[in-house]
């Protein structure tokens, strides 16, 4: 206590003598009533009495305002806002055209191969196709997640997006087979218009069904 008085009356800054006498005397008779911040800065201006700067964590505020946005009303599917989000428009129709290209590549090849090569009915054949169309879009699909290993990329890409590979195969053979017959013919001009109108039905199918997971859910493969 003796050096600390003397400290405060040989100081040869007034301000700073006064503001430690105080504190010193503050600290010797009350505790010191830090309840809302872990602790103070003290710095001193040229004006006459010292400023103090509150430093605070937050951490109350910032989880709070994140439980605010998290209990926003969710948009109902019937209304139109829901469907006005251009930004996940443009993600969906993304991830299902790399869908679109890897069930049609696997679809229709599978398709030509048996009925080039083999005698099989042409519902076994189309049955065969469809699992060859989705085996091929899930690969692919794993490709692109590759960065989450082949086990997490395979099972991500069969939780996110086989139901609407199911969807888009079953509606790209059922239009093949109304309009064909279900029978590959590369060197027809209708055979291709064909393939390209069933190609166009399996991507708009599952189209909404992949705005609403991704909307709504969060979830996409990409």
């Amino acid at each position: 206590m003796l050096h600390t008085q003397m400290f405060i009356k040989h100081t040869r800054y007034p301000i700073l003598s006064t503001f430690t006498a105080s504190c010193f005397k503050l600290h010797s008779t009350t505790k010191p009533l830090l309840t809302n911040c872990h602790y103070q800065k003290v710095s001193f201006s040229s004006s006459s009495q010292p400023t103090t700067h509150r430093t605070d964590t937050n951490n109350n505020n910032n989880q709070q305002s994140s439980n605010n946005s998290n209990n926003k009303p969710k948009l109902p599917i019937t209304s139109k806002a829901f469907w006005n989000h251009k930004k996940t428009w443009l993600t969906t129709s993304k991830n299902t055209l790399r869908c679109l290209a890897g069930c049609t590549l696997g679809d229709f090849s599978t398709m030509w191969y048996l009925q080039s090569f083999t005698q099989i009915s042409t519902p076994l054949c189309m049955g065969l196709s469809m699992v060859a169309g989705i085996s091929t879009s899930l690969l692919l699909e794993t490709f692109f997640l590759r960065k989450l290993g082949f086990f997490n990329a395979f099972s991500t890409a069969m939780q996110m997006s086989f139901l609407s590979m199911l969807s888009m195969e079953l509606t790209e053979n059922l239009v093949d087979f109304y309009l064909t017959g279900g029978v590959v013919h590369l060197h027809s001009v209708s055979f291709w218009i064909s393939a390209v109108v069933s190609a166009l039905a399996g991507y708009l199918v599952p189209l909404p069904l992949n705005y609403w997971r991704l909307r709504r859910l969060g979830k996409c493969c990409h």
